[in-house]
């Protein structure tokens, strides 16, 4: 058989054109070797990815870069890292942080958030004093902002005014309720001795002092004070009434006496906070039971 005649196949050198037509090995169409792809349709000669994030000529799929670096939408990178936060753009504002944690966030009725803030301002009066009080101290003990406070009350010294009262209240509250069930006016009248003078009993006086001075500064302190002690009187001429009507007690002044009476529990219990001379719980009961007897049986 004859060899084909140089017209008849490609010579030795022949390469297959840019078309990608087959050469005389049989190897099929494609690409020149030397030729780039454009670097508009793939990766650049060094393989990096582009930025649309297509497949270099590894064949690695789309994703970051060498670093392996999330990209700026926040997909987790080659070491399988958890999304970051995207980050805001330029001349856009944070969202701003709050003072407390927002599991503990709750809107409130106004008269519930006023009762909670003046709940914890009653603890630092009784430890401090309400000349060593402020605003800040109040809203740290409650768990709220500053502005929180000063939206409730339009002073410190408000609040400071409502937590000793409430204090007060709650104290008084419970000297009535233990000489109403009381079997005698004379029994009643022991159990508010009994209650005066106590271990725990020293913080009270501590505010009610506090609250004394107080009145000399502010107006809501002393009409406060007046309607206290008011009340305060009121109920001590009762059991003395009741004790006279059941035959334990003489005296022709009940009103009189209550005032007395009141005087010297202030009197024995500045005493005992001053400590000078030092005064027990036990002698200032007895000098008030001295004073009873002295009074209403002599």
């Amino acid at each position: 058989m004859t060899s084909p005649s140089p017209s008849e196949g490609p010579d030795r050198s022949e390469r297959p054109d840019r078309a990608g037509r087959a050469d005389r090995a049989g190897r099929t169409e494609g690409p020149d070797r030397a030729e780039v792809p454009d670097r508009a349709e793939g990766p650049d000669r060094s393989g990096r990815a582009d930025r649309a994030g297509r497949a270099d000529r590894a064949g690695r799929t789309e994703g970051p870069d060498r670093a392996g670096h999330a990209d700026r939408a926040g997909h987790a990178d080659r070491s399988g890292h958890a999304d970051r936060p995207e980050r805001p753009e330029r001349g856009e504002r944070k969202a701003p942080r709050r003072a407390v944690d927002a599991s503990r966030r709750t809107r409130q009725p106004t008269e519930v958030r006023r009762r909670l803030i003046v709940e914890a301002a009653v603890p630092l009066i009784a430890e401090r004093g309400t000349a060593a009080v402020g605003v800040r101290e109040v809203a740290a003990a409650a768990g709220v902002s500053v502005g929180t406070v000063t939206y409730h009350f339009e002073s410190v010294q408000e609040v400071l005014s409502e937590a000793m009262v409430l204090h007060i209240e709650r104290y008084y509250a419970a000297l009535s309720e233990a000489a109403a069930q009381a079997t005698s006016g004379a029994e009643g009248l022991r159990l508010l001795i009994d209650a005066l003078f106590t271990d725990d009993t020293d913080r009270h006086w501590r505010m009610w002092f506090d609250y004394w001075n107080a009145g000399e500064r502010d107006q809501t302190f002393a009409r406060g004070q007046a309607e206290r002690y008011e009340t305060w009187h009121a109920e001590i001429q009762a059991l003395v009434e009741r004790g006279r009507a059941e035959g334990d007690f003489r005296c022709d002044d009940p009103a009189d006496f209550a005032l007395r009476f009141s005087a010297l529990a202030d009197g024995l219990a500045l005493r005992r906070l001053r400590q000078v001379p030092t005064l027990s719980v036990v002698d200032a009961r007895r000098h008030l039971r001295r004073f009873v007897d002295a009074e209403l049986r002599g």
